[in-house]
């Protein structure tokens, strides 16, 4: 299990037993601690032994509370653990702060305990055949390797994928039983079973008292720089994402003036860019965030993806399918790779964390008429020709008054319509639909945006919990760890996170421009182009296509039938009259069927090259 991690933990691998129960660990040395710290690690009294994918950003606060102070040797973020489990029991996780996944074996109560951070930067999987075997890793893969787990593809999760139902829940994998540790869940396993349990969930801080715009932008700031200083933490040079946008550039700057404070300039930057600056506005404000003090910028050109086309080919022999579109994000992490980068800053929750929701429905209903029409008015002039006055006005209009009982028969209609044309629109056949029931799933997903009445601080804390951002988290793990990078977003600090949930919508929203806070925070620190830009553009699609553009022979290799994926879809998956707007499957579905294809032969073999069936069919003989 622990030979398939080793591209993830390169510097170092240990495994631990003792009777029933073995301990695995591959190293990856992100923190100046790790270049020490063996895991996994027993504590010579109880017997307890730790391994842990972990780095703590409260380590000052907990050192002196768990009574080790006074060590003359360095401490190590697996050994705090063990020891606040030692002093908290159970209630440990609920007192850590910052990204980790680990595992307790507790020989005194004869229980592993496992525990997730609060919002599941790191990722723990298991498998568990109840009075048999628990089996656990930071990759699907890792648990396969087992030679009593089952290899057996959850096609259920295939439809997941065709359907775009990607966010459906916080637990399935592509792989029959084996199962992701929710965030904020610890897992309790012994003889008798397995419990589990949550630890945490998202709420507002402190209630803040009336402030003035520069009052709230200032302690915004302060929580801010924390937390990306805590994510500076690093025995070597640490890079950073760096699109044209407010988030990463945030995170940069900030990254880049903390760092040249203390000496250990310039931050490494990584940008993705067009050909033709005058053509793209995304190119102009990277070009403009690059030449921020203490930023040292390395401008990947689509237009020049030949020189990595084979590195980027293929998934990761960790990915899913569902990171086929990530080219431009791997075209990044594989340039810092090749300076030796083994962290990378990013701003991936920077929209969700800072989101005030609907800001026109929510005047609205606060019976600001005029209000909500200029800041409708100003919405749409920063959203430019996607977003018209015309037609998201009156849909704001509908969302704010009428009946609630409306508004969900209205939107079960639309869904009993939609359901009604599963196996004669879209990709997924008719029998396979009812096979996995995917009515059932689509509703299972349609649940996390459901219309129930609760406040504006509810609604947002809801969707910054929607398993979207843990999946497109998780995806950048995979993707950054086939390489050896540890993936750090500041917007995903639980101090920042409740902070926000604190904060007044007009903070968040304010005259058609989404996260005032963050841009009135950032003025002097980030150029004016980049702060007062319009819109949202990004070049990950262009990435995409470059690369298929340049890769020859890649549409002869899909074969919708006979093929590994034949069954899942309908008879005409590839007609025009199949398309909504009858053109035929566009390129970013062959694409995604192509990954699809090459996904499920891979799946089908494993690590041995033993050949597995990929269906449902003979599951007991497979097992």
């Amino acid at each position: 299990m622990a030979s398939v991690l080793t591209t993830r933990g390169p510097d170092g691998t240990h495994c631990w037993r003792n009777g029933k129960v073995a301990l695995g660990h591959t190293l990856l040395a992100t923190t100046p601690e790790a270049l020490v710290e063996v895991l996994p690690l027993t504590d010579a009294e109880t017997g307890c032994t730790i391994t842990a994918d972990c780095r703590l950003d409260n380590r000052e606060e907990l050192i002196p509370k768990l009574g080790i102070d006074g060590v003359e040797r360095v401490i190590g973020d697996g050994e705090i653990i063990l020891r606040a489990y030692l002093k908290w029991g159970e209630e440990c996780p609920a007192k850590l702060l910052g990204d980790f996944a680990f595992a307790i074996w507790d020989p005194r109560i004869s229980q592993l305990f496992c525990a997730r951070d609060h919002m599941g930067m790191r990722q723990l999987i298991y498998y568990h055949q109840p009075g048999e075997l628990f089996a656990f890793a930071t990759e699907a893969e890792a648990v396969l390797a087992h030679a009593a787990v089952p290899r057996r593809i959850n096609e259920g999760r295939i439809a997941d994928f065709l359907d775009d139902l990607e966010g459906r829940d916080l637990s399935s994998t592509f792989f029959e039983d084996v199962l992701r540790l929710p965030p904020a869940h610890c897992l309790m396993v012994s003889g008798n079973g397995a419990n589990l349990h949550r630890f945490w969930t998202l709420g507002p801080g402190p209630a803040l008292k009336p402030e003035s715009d520069d009052a709230f932008a200032k302690t915004f700031l302060n929580i801010f720089e924390e937390a990306v200083r805590c994510r500076l933490r690093s025995p070597g040079p640490v890079g950073s994402m760096l699109s044209g946008g407010m988030d990463s550039g945030s995170v940069a700057a900030m990254a880049a003036r903390l760092l040249e404070d203390s000496g250990r300039a310039p931050l490494q930057s990584f940008s993705a860019v067009g050909p033709d600056p005058e053509a793209c506005i995304e190119t102009r404000t990277i070009l403009s965030a690059a030449g921020i003090s203490g930023i040292k910028a390395t401008l990947l050109d689509h237009a020049d993806i030949a020189a990595d086309i084979e590195s980027l080919k293929d998934l990761p022999e960790g990915g899913e399918p569902f990171d086929y579109h990530m080219t431009l994000i791997r075209a990044v992490y594989l340039a810092a790779h090749d300076r030796g980068l083994k962290i990378m800053l990013d701003g991936v929750a920077g929209d969700i964390a800072l989101n005030a929701g609907n800001r026109v429905v929510q005047l609205l209903r606060e019976g600001e008429i005029l209000s909500a029409i200029g800041e409708g008015r100003a919405e749409a002039r920063f959203w430019g020709s996607r977003w018209p006055f015309w037609k998201t006005f009156p849909q704001a209009v509908w969302s704010a008054w009428a009946p609630r009982a409306v508004r969900e028969y209205r939107r079960r209609a639309r869904s009993w319509l939609r359901d009604r044309r599963i196996g004669r629109k879209g990709m997924v056949s008719g029998s396979f639909a009812e096979e996995i029931d995917l009515r059932a799933r689509r509703e299972s997903y349609r649940s996390h945006s459901s219309d129930e009445p609760e406040s504006i601080t509810q609604k947002r804390a809801r969707s910054i919990l929607h398993p979207h951002l843990v999946a497109a988290r998780e995806r950048y793990d995979r993707v950054a760890s086939a390489l050896g990078i540890e993936p750090r977003d500041p917007f995903m600090d639980v101090r920042l996170l409740q902070f926000c949930l604190s904060l007044p919508p007009e903070q968040l929203q304010s005259r058609g421009w989404p996260k005032a806070i963050l841009r009135r925070a950032m003025r002097g620190l980030l150029p004016e182009q980049v702060l007062w830009r319009y819109g949202k553009e990004h070049l990950g699609w262009a990435f995409t296509t470059a690369l298929f553009e340049r890769w020859a022979g890649w549409s002869e290799e899909l074969e919708i039938r006979p093929s590994p994926i034949g069954r899942y879809l309908t008879p005409n998956a590839m007609d025009e009259s199949n398309h909504p707007r009858g053109k035929g499957l566009d390129m970013e579905q062959k694409i995604k069927l192509f990954f699809l294809q090459r996904w499920l032969g891979r799946a089908q073999t494993d690590r041995s090259g033993t050949a597995h069936n990929s269906g449902i069919e003979n599951v007991e003989e497979n097992a």
